[in-house]
């Protein structure tokens, strides 16, 4: 079949790291579907993780590619084969992965310079990726990985500064001029963020703010029922273009999209769904802290505890090189759970597992795909924010949704998690409230509301469909006009 020759060619350039990587695919395969002819660019190793789904959606007749190029691991002083930031075990190693970014310029611009497509839709962690869409007279597009309530967050501190006007670290401040009050200290903010002095990624998150500024826009993996006066506030006061199309991960229907997403399981789903199958519904927890947490083990232990104590059913993922599990694991504590816990170390069906009905709760690090996949299925959460812009969606979940109960951190942590853990008893107190009595209910039913919410934004005629549509017609118009 011949494609047209007024067909769109749209480039989507991921971040390295699963929460940027997973949903830009499935916004890849999105446009795809609309029509699009798509090619997604990455490393050979990172290709793996979701060539298989690719390769279906081609033979389903989507325009949809990957080119391969490699990434600078010796240029950059990582281990050959550490090409995602995921695969990072230090402050320094990540550091230096996000310095050996820059150096994908340059088979970037050759790519596009071969192909020449009409729009590139970048991760927001290559700042250069601005220049090379503006040499080529085509708009880039930013994706942050976020959503918009930390962004609008991020843009105030740097407007307002209310964090340097306090006293301490724990001190509280309003941040100005969002539209819902909310409070943060500055032991919650990234070191970059806490106080002007300058740390090695000043210059760099200097960088990544002036390529987001001088962007065409920014796409976002939200739906508008979940923070319109975040997208209003967007538009409005920070001055920039938007187009929140997800939630992305609904584009997987099947169970096996579902359990491919991100990268093979290291635990059969088939195992994972009759476990769930013969659950009670709204009877199971499920924990999880993302791909990047590394848990000490004296929280591990602590959680272990909390959960052993507990009379509820639970999943709990626990990242296979976070530690050896003899050191934390309390004795004989997977004998004594005798089928009430199932523990998956290394990567798990997530989506799967919280689309099922049994699932009634979920543990989260806040990450905003674990976010937007625990309210795509209606699930309430205790939040447990680590980093990032994780304790801004801990707000959202709380004290705007109010669908989650806080575990009770009080400081952003690095990599490796040094912090003093969370007792047994505030993590028992949490998961008890989120699951058992009145207010459990009532925050089910509101989680449920999102979730049909977030459905129907992706279904034909629903707010995030049309987002998207807007935004095709839009690259459309620039495509024909430059011709």
């Amino acid at each position: 079949m011949d494609k047209r020759a007024d067909q769109l060619h749209v480039y989507f350039l991921p971040m390295m790291a699963p929460g940027h990587m997973i949903p830009l695919v499935d916004m890849a395969r999105q446009f795809s579907r609309h029509g699009v002819k798509v090619t997604i660019i990455t490393t050979p190793l990172n290709a793996t993780k979701f060539s298989k789904t690719i390769q279906k959606d081609r033979e389903l007749g989507s325009d949809i590619s990957i080119r391969t190029t490699e990434f600078p691991c010796k240029e950059a002083g990582l281990p050959e084969g550490c090409e995602n930031l995921a695969s990072t075990t230090s402050s320094e190693m990540s550091l230096k992965f996000i310095k050996a970014l820059y150096l994908f310029q340059q088979p970037v611009e050759k790519f596009m310079e071969e192909d020449h497509p009409d729009c590139l839709i970048a991760g927001t962690l290559f700042p250069w990726a601005v220049d090379v869409a503006a040499k080529l007279g085509i708009p880039r597009l930013a994706f942050n990985g976020t959503g918009l309530l930390p962004m609008c967050a991020y843009h105030c501190l740097m407007e307002h500064k209310p964090h340097l006007k306090v006293e301490s670290e724990m001190e509280e401040f309003i941040i100005l001029g969002l539209p819902d009050t909310i409070k943060m200290s500055r032991q919650k903010l990234s070191e970059h963020l806490k106080d002007e002095k300058e740390t090695p990624m000043t210059a760099i998150v200097k960088d990544f703010m002036r390529a987001e500024t001088t962007s065409y826009g920014a796409i976002v993996n939200s739906f508008y029922e979940l923070e319109p006066n975040y997208v209003q506030h967007f538009r409005e006061v920070v001055g920039r273009k938007v187009w929140h199309v997800g939630p992305v991960s609904l584009c997987n229907k099947d169970n096996e999209d579902k359990s491919q997403r991100g990268q093979d399981s290291s635990f059969s789903e088939q195992k994972c769904l009759d476990w769930l199958n013969s659950k009670e519904p709204k009877s199971v927890i499920y924990i999880c802290f993302g791909s990047m947490s590394i848990f000490s083990s004296d929280q591990l232990l602590e959680i272990a505890t909390a959960l052993e104590a507990s009379d509820h059913q639970f999943i709990w993922v626990v990242r296979q090189n976070t530690t050896n599990h003899e050191e934390w694991m309390p004795e004989g504590f997977e004998e004594k759970l005798n089928g009430r816990g199932l523990i998956i170390k290394g990567w798990a069906p997530q989506v799967l597992i919280l689309d099922h009905e049994a699932t009634g709760g979920f543990v989260t690090h806040c990450g905003w795909n674990s976010l937007l996949e625990g309210v795509s299925a209606g699930v309430p959460m205790v939040t447990w924010p680590l980093s990032a812009e994780q304790f801004f969606n801990e707000k959202l979940l709380v004290e705007i949704l109010k669908i989650g109960v806080p575990v009770g951190v009080q400081a952003w942590s690095q990599r490796t998690d040094s912090r003093v853990p969370i007792n047994r008893e505030n993590i028992q107190r949490a998961v008890t409230k989120l699951m058992v009595g009145q207010e459990a209910e009532e925050m089910r039913g509101r989680a449920d509301a999102l979730g049909n919410s977030a459905k129907m934004a992706v279904e034909k005629g629903g707010s995030s469909d049309n987002s998207l549509i807007s935004l095709l017609e839009e690259l459309r118009m620039g495509k024909s006009s430059s011709n």
